[in-house]
This record gives structure tokens, sequence and C-alpha cells, in this order.
């Protein structure tokens, strides 16, 4: 996966089970931030954090999306039980975590990690987290969406 290029486009159900697809929020600049699985302790700090954090994301004007091999159902009910603000989308076979380099060493799952789309529907950050036991620092995730919109 290229810093500069072009972001693969896809289409993702979310907790509602309504599409989501990412050429639609061109011209936004658009972070996936992609985890292992739905009630898992990393994985719940990980949101958890986005959540607490959720004015400053909301204050870069990007859409803020999670990602996981979970189902629907599974999403929806994580979202209710940890009031996460943030739309969580099912990759359930690993096309779009596979399309973004975010594969796991963990069977049937993607890999934690951060993909931050800019406007015009380039990939101006990629990381993936080498261990998957730490979460992103939300200060680091929330510089990269700044960066991706100009701001130095």
């Amino acid at each position: 996966m290229n810093v500069g290029g072009e972001a693969p486009d896809f289409t993702l159900k979310d907790g509602e089970g309504n599409d989501w697809t990412l050429s639609d929020h061109r011209g936004r600049t658009v972070v996936l931030l992609f985890y292992p699985g739905d009630n898992t302790p990393v994985c719940t700090a990980q949101l958890c954090s986005v959540r607490d954090h959720w004015s400053e994301y909301q204050a870069t004007g990007a859409e803020v999306v999670g990602i996981s091999t979970d189902s629907v159902q599974s999403h929806k009910g994580f979202a209710e039980k940890n009031q996460l603000p943030l739309r969580l989308l099912s990759d359930a076979d690993r096309k779009v975590s596979e399309m973004y380099d975010m594969r796991s060493w963990l069977p049937g799952r993607s890999a934690r990690g951060v993909v931050v789309i800019d406007k015009s529907g380039k990939i101006a950050y990629h990381k993936v987290q080498a261990l998957s036991l730490f979460k992103p620092a939300d200060s680091d995730v929330l510089a990269s969406i700044r960066k991706a919109d100009g701001d130095k």
C-alpha cells in the first residue's frame, strides 16, 4: 500500500446493515481504523479512546470508521454496549483488510492499523501496528488527519 497512491474503493455493511461506500465520501478526509475484533480488551480500549476523543475527531471534519472482520450483528451490539459514535464496518471475508495490507497473524482477523485517505482519494497515511497488543495513539491519528488536510 503506497502513500500517495489511489485508495481502492469498496462497499461494506455497517452495524445497521446499511451499505457504506468509500467513493461516496470523496471530497472529505476519511479515516479507516482497522482492528482485530469486537469485545476484545485492546480493541475495546482503542475504540472507546476514539469515543472519548470524538469531539477532536469531529473538529477535523473527517469521516472516521472502524473496520473488523466481525459480523454486522456483532458490530451493532459492540457499538451499543460501548456507546461508540463511529460507524463500524463488517469485512467478514477480509477482502478490504487484504486490499489495504492489513493482514493479521490472527486467523480470520484483520491487523490493527490506520489508513487516512485525503479529500482527493489518495492514501495520505498508512500504518499497521507491529504488535496488535498496542492501540494507535489518538494524537498520532489526529495529526495524520490534519496533515492530510494540508495543516502542517
